[in-house]
């Protein structure tokens, strides 16, 4: 107030001053002759009388504008304190109220902006004014900010897609067997990408609030407060972020943790793992993006606030990835890296989307890094898998010549691999030539031969690779097979194991890649151990029931001595036969059926002609089993129970 009474007392001088000069003015014009001096004075005294007036005129008017905006700025800083006093959050208080304080704090900045535009000579009154009302915007703008979480926090919402469950138990994680211990399952599936309709948005917060926190950030940003909003926002989102984290089970591990776990549990997390990160993508970071959009609109502002908030918990899901990508690389872990690499591989649009331009370069380059390098891990478990079969040695024989486990997990592998086959031909098409012919040097057979069906089929960079699998596992199986003492079972184990292949790229998807011209040539070969079968068991003992050497030297007549001993030998020899078939195994029942009928066909008919011929040299206590008896025997063989036969002496 001192300033505007010393304002006064100026203007009354000046004044005073204006009254005389007019005076003398006009005094000079009322003269009838004026001199040149004269009139020149009088020019002279008009004009200062002009500039004077103006000046007058202009400070009068500041001196009024300076009073009316320093009243204004009273009033808003009482509405300001008024609010500020009270303890209550406003917009609990209800819309009214929180329209009348925003108005109050978009008075402050517009009258803000005023002075600043004002050229004003009174700088000193503005400077005083400015700094009262920079105070004023202060002062609200920590009050909006308080309104602003807390509207945030108290609005968030926590939501589980309803179409998604988490909820699992360790009993889901049903561990991939090693090829030494147990088989690959034949019910192991691979989970769908597209089980869930995961693409949908959510409301993060809820949506009735969406205007007032807009109204709130617009306010900030255009204050000069665009950095405390921003950051009070990315704080909250990003522990709401956190939070989802934990709805679909995400927990933090460090690397070295991951790298500890044993593999049941590992497998079981990185199945939450898949299921988690495209939820999370495709849900609550295109939700979170959305809500960014709502509350700072399409400005960079908005893209900047979403990367700082996501960043932690997207950063959180690579760094799994990360750990996995540098563990080892066993053959069961395959099929894990590629569910990995191909949810990442579906959602890199996605990520691009979310994270554009400069601003989101980070998350991009650390995204698709890690997608690389599981697939260096899948073309490494790959060769590892190869490798894995043609080093896999067995000290003894497997029980019974049944299929080998190794069979088993070998064939039903490649059978699940055939869903990722697209994925398999992009990762390996850059690498078919070592992946072909890696092992051609272990096989009896060159590999080319195993490939004559592979033209036409479904996934052509993909076969050789399949077929260089399957050699390596027949040189292993030949291998195997020479731990058995027992040609015939030797034959036996032979023709199981590549039946169970043959059959089982028949009757899947290992169809498309193996060929029939492969299967046709393996059934030639389970065909042909049968035969050599047959032939290193029954010959010998056919052979007693052969003609040749049964007549005596010199009188050409069949000697009831040899028949005899002839008969009692095949006796001997079947029940040891017996004895030991019944303990081998043919799994396949109508392999086993086949076998059966063939050996019968021929050792029944030798054996039934062989009796019927000599008849008159035997008698009923020389033949010990007759036709139907060996028939029924038979009938026991391959059922891996070892049984031994009576003594069923006919009297």
């Amino acid at each position: 107030m001192d300033d505007l009474e010393s304002g006064a007392l100026d203007s009354e001088g000046e004044g005073n001053l204006i009254a005389a000069a007019q005076q003398i003015a006009r005094a000079l014009a009322s003269k009838r002759e004026l001199t040149d001096e004269e009139r020149k004075a009088l020019v002279h005294l008009r004009a200062q009388l002009s500039t004077f007036t103006l000046d007058s005129e202009k400070k009068k008017k500041n001196i009024e504008e300076g009073a009316s905006r320093e009243e204004h700025l009273d009033v808003i800083h009482e509405k300001i304190m008024r609010w500020e006093n009270d303890q209550s959050m406003i917009w609990d208080l209800g819309q009214d109220e929180a329209y009348q304080y925003l108005n109050a704090v978009d008075e402050t900045w517009k009258l803000i902006e005023r002075l600043e535009n004002s050229h004003s000579d009174m700088s000193v009154e503005k400077d005083e004014m400015l700094r009262n009302a920079h105070d004023v915007l202060q002062t609200a703008m920590v009050r909006l900010e308080e309104e602003f979480k807390h509207m945030l926090l108290q609005n968030r919402r926590s939501i589980e897609p309803e179409h998604t469950s988490f909820r699992s138990s360790e009993e889901d994680a049903a561990e991939v067997g090693s090829m030494i211990s147990s088989s690959f399952d034949d019910s192991l599936r691979r989970d769908s990408f597209n089980r869930i309709s995961e693409e949908s948005l959510i409301d993060l917060v809820h949506p009735e609030i969406l205007p007032d926190l807009r109204c709130i950030a617009n306010l900030m940003c255009s204050s000069g407060y665009e950095h405390e909003c921003s950051q009070a926002y990315v704080n909250l989102r990003r522990d709401a972020l956190d939070e989802c984290l934990f709805i679909v089970e995400m927990e933090k591990h460090c690397i070295e943790d991951v790298l500890r776990m044993e593999w049941a549990t590992l497998n079981f997390k990185i199945k939450k793992w898949v299921r988690a990160v495209r939820v999370f993508v495709r849900v609550y970071l295109a939700s979170e993006k959305w809500l960014s959009d709502q509350i700072f609109g399409e400005a960079s502002l908005n893209l900047s606030c979403f990367i700082e908030a996501s960043k932690a918990a997207i950063l959180q899901l690579l760094n799994f990835g990360e750990a996995i990508s540098i563990g080892s690389k066993e053959p069961e872990k395959l099929f894990c890296f590629l569910e990995m690499y191909e949810v990442m591989s579906k959602l890199s649009p996605d990520i691009d989307d979310l994270f554009p331009d400069e601003a989101g370069s980070f998350i991009r380059t650390q995204y698709h890094e890690l997608q690389q390098r599981l697939g260096k891990c899948i073309r490494m478990t790959f060769l590892e898998f190869k490798k894995a079969i043609a080093s896999n040695a067995s000290a003894t024989a497997f029980p019974g010549g049944g299929v080998h486990h190794l069979t088993r997990y070998v064939m039903n592998y490649m059978k699940n691999l055939i869903d990722y086959g697209e994925t398999l031909e992009l990762l390996l098409s850059d690498h078919g030539k070592e992946g072909s012919n890696s092992f051609c040097h272990e096989t009896n057979s060159p590999v080319e031969d195993e490939q004559s069906g592979v033209s036409g089929c479904g996934f052509p960079k993909l076969a050789p690779h399949f077929h260089g699998i399957s050699s390596v596992l027949e040189s292993n199986l030949d291998e195997k097979s020479n731990l058995y003492k027992d040609a015939g079972l030797q034959h036996i184990f032979l023709m199981n194991n590549v039946h169970y292949m043959a059959e089982k790229v028949k009757n899947s998807e290992l169809r498309l890649i193996f060929g029939d011209d492969w299967i046709r040539k393996h059934n030639g070969k389970f065909q042909q151990h049968a035969l050599s079968y047959e032939r290193s068991t029954w010959s010998s003992i056919l052979s007693f029931l052969r003609e040749e050497g049964l007549h005596s030297s010199g009188s050409g007549s069949v000697s009831q001595t040899l028949v005899r001993e002839r008969l009692k030998n095949f006796s001997l020899a079947f029940e040891e036969v017996y004895r030991a078939q019944t303990a081998w195994v043919i799994p396949d029942v109508q392999l086993r059926e086949d076998l059966r009928i063939s050996t019968s066909l021929k050792i029944v008919q030798a054996y039934r002609t062989f009796v019927g011929r000599h008849n008159g040299h035997l008698s009923d206590r020389h033949i010990k089993y007759t036709a139907d008896d060996l028939e029924n025997y038979i009938l026991d063989l391959f059922e891996g129970s070892p049984k031994s036969l009576p003594n069923p002496y006919r009297r």
